[in-house]
């Protein structure tokens, strides 16, 4: 059974052929809906609350003629105690397909293994697949570069400030070692990457191209992309005020934009905190391209849907 759980998951034609239909879907949306999906019920699982997730996973699912069922953990079984895998070989029989934003990477992994239809990441603690897919096709769609990833990526910097132990600094990692471009990590020594993403990587062959730097000017000198995400996570609440304070230094203000490339953009996978982890004066720079990242979570989310339901 294949699964979306990892940004390696598909083969390098499969990468490619989902980026060329992600695109392809975001031109010819206008003749919505698609028949995709048609007669397909796929669910989606939170675990966490979402917007965007939620918003374009479920606007996807119809486009593509399917139907979207929504849960969330209080209002299954599950938050009464019942096995995952009990409950996912049961919805496995009534379903074509499940999303599930979660919090825990394991969580997806036991649903996965005991699954007979194809399972997505959302989002877990470890990694955010569909939004590095999203963001990878908004700089390929941002700078002229050609489609495919593994041509359009290669050889740019993407500075990641902030938590750099985070699931999107890990996925960018990831991202970065899949598709041959430069990953600058910027953030307190307290938060430096696990070895987790490191082993995971080797794991599947893989030699990311990453550094760590205290400095944020060292950290954005040369960027083509400059990123951040909050400082503070859901499940991460009880540490709000060491984070802010030993982040404080990796804030995006527009002087620390202004080191990196010229024409460098700005991204963030929001919800954003102005005055916190980027200053609003970025936020409404035309170097800013958040609300494009948002809507290719559609375009791209989509395109792996698509990919899945074969």
């Amino acid at each position: 059974m294949k699964h979306f759980l990892h940004e390696t998951d598909f083969s390098k034609d499969e990468i490619s052929e989902v980026f060329e239909r992600a695109f392809a879907y975001k031109s010819g949306r206008s003749h919505r809906p698609t028949n995709d999906l048609f007669g397909q019920s796929w669910a989606l699982l939170f675990y966490k609350n979402s917007t965007r997730t939620r918003v374009s996973f479920e606007v996807g699912i119809r486009e593509l003629g399917g139907h979207p069922v929504i849960l969330n953990q209080d209002a299954t079984q599950i938050g009464r105690g019942e096995s995952i895998a009990d409950t996912v070989q049961v919805l496995s029989r009534f379903l074509d397909g499940l999303v599930i934003r979660t919090h825990g990477h394991e969580i997806i992994e036991e649903f996965a293994k005991n699954s007979k239809i194809p399972v997505i990441n959302a989002l877990t603690d470890f990694l955010h697949p569909c939004q590095i897919y999203a963001d990878c096709m908004t700089i390929l769609e941002q700078t002229g570069s050609s489609r495919n990833p593994y041509e359009g990526l290669k050889g740019k910097k993407v500075t990641f400030l902030g938590d750099t132990a985070c699931n999107m600094a890990n996925s960018w990692i990831l991202a970065g070692a899949l598709w041959d471009f430069e990953v600058s990590l910027g953030g307190p020594v307290e938060y430096q990457p696990s070895e987790q993403i490191t082993h995971f990587c080797k794991d599947k062959n893989l030699t990311p191209s990453w550094a760590h730097s205290t400095d944020p000017s060292e950290a954005v000198k040369d960027a083509d992309i400059v990123y951040t995400d909050v400082w503070v996570s859901m499940g991460c609440e009880e540490d709000t005020q060491d984070r802010l304070r030993l982040m404080d230094p990796y804030r995006v203000s527009s002087d620390l934009l202004r080191q990196a490339k010229p024409e460098a953009l700005f991204m963030h996978c929001m919800p954003a905190h102005p005055g916190e982890e980027v200053e609003q004066e970025v936020l409404d720079s035309p170097q800013a391209i958040l609300f494009d990242q948002a809507e290719n979570r559609l375009h791209m989310q989509k395109a792996i849907l698509r990919n899945l339901s074969r």
